[in-house]
């Protein structure tokens, strides 16, 4: 599934309500199908605890950490939970089914486990009403922003993690109307030929977008900041690594400022990057950007070989679906 709606909203605004103390946390996960043999767990002002797996195949750390909301990342996938002091959590989940499997039990786990829960009614709405007209699609936002503060209020949850989270419905319900005005837009150009793009190759020069004709394109906007963006990556190697030599062009357009261009070469030589690597010529503002209505990244987009949009708002790379379609394009 995409995921529109990153927990980043709620972590990013709301860091480490008590970023003074320090409170002992014990952490334990049992991860099926895992992605890594370690797991990271980030926060505010810096804060990165790396837990390795150790002998039995769990993932054990006691350390100190503020009371607030934190990330931890298993190489792969993202997701949120909140600290609270002497906590003792245990966290069991199948990496396949990343969201969908996060169970947290032991002592101070309820923040967390509403997360969790948050996550995923978050998707389910994605995924069912932004294929909706706008007035159902509002309908349906109005119809969770009411059941999420309902369960806000009901829970026994800390008190700053309850005003953190009211806080952040709002921004999600915000969000959500921008993205959908923005999907609604992609979805009109389907069919339609792609705006042109002619940016600065890696390998020198520059390349059109008509450069390209007579093959399929599919196109990645990121930027070397952008954690989502580089968790693709591999999977993308993995893409261009199977349709190697078939009537396709994987195109990687980074929209980091131009300040930085130097350091996006430093990355696309250490990472190894494949296809075209490409630079816009202003960021966020490059017209190839604006034209597709483009308010989060990593972006893709699915062009056909006559230079039309086949879908603006195309599956990641680590979607099998992606796969699927481009089975069916390139038999």
């Amino acid at each position: 599934m995409k995921k529109i709606f990153l927990l980043a909203l709620i972590m990013f605004s709301v860091f480490n309500v008590d970023a003074q103390t320090n409170n002992k946390i014990k952490f334990t996960a049992k991860i099926a199908n895992r992605n890594s043999d370690t797991l990271v767990i980030r926060g505010a002002n810096n804060f990165t605890q790396i837990i390795p797996i150790d002998k039995k195949g769990v993932f054990s750390a006691t350390f100190e950490a503020p009371k607030g909301f934190y990330q931890f990342s298993d190489g792969t996938e993202v997701s949120g939970l909140y600290l609270k002091p002497n906590s003792e959590i245990n966290l069991t989940m199948d990496a396949k089914q990343f969201d969908e499997t996060i169970v947290y039990k032991g002592k101070g786990v309820e923040e967390s486990n509403f997360l969790a829960q948050y996550s995923l009614s978050n998707e389910k709405f994605q995924n069912e009403a932004f294929s909706k007209e706008e007035g159902e699609f509002k309908a349906l936002l109005d119809a969770k922003t009411k059941l999420d503060n309902e369960s806000i209020e009901k829970g026994k949850f800390d008190p700053e993690f309850q005003m953190a989270l009211k806080n952040s419905f709002a921004q999600f319900n915000q969000y959500a109307v921008q993205s959908y005005e923005s999907t609604a837009k992609a979805n009109k150009l389907k069919g339609k030929p792609s705006p042109e793009f002619d940016y600065e190759n890696y390998k020198g020069g520059k390349t059109k977008l008509s450069d390209l004709k007579g093959k399929y394109v599919y196109i990645d906007l990121w930027a070397t900041w952008c954690g989502p963006c580089r968790a693709e990556i591999p999977f993308l190697q993995k893409i261009e690594e199977k349709y190697h030599g078939k009537n396709i062009e994987f195109v990687s357009i980074s929209i980091d400022k131009a300040k930085d261009n130097e350091k996006w070469k430093k990355f696309v030589s250490d990472k190894k990057l494949g296809g075209i690597q490409l630079f816009a010529d202003k960021d966020w503002e490059s017209e190839f950007v604006t034209s597709y209505g483009v308010t989060g990244i990593p972006r893709f987009i699915l062009i056909d070989p006559k230079g039309n949009i086949l879908n603006p708002d195309a599956d990641r790379p680590s979607s099998p679906e992606l796969q699927t379609q481009l089975d069916a394009l390139l038999k």
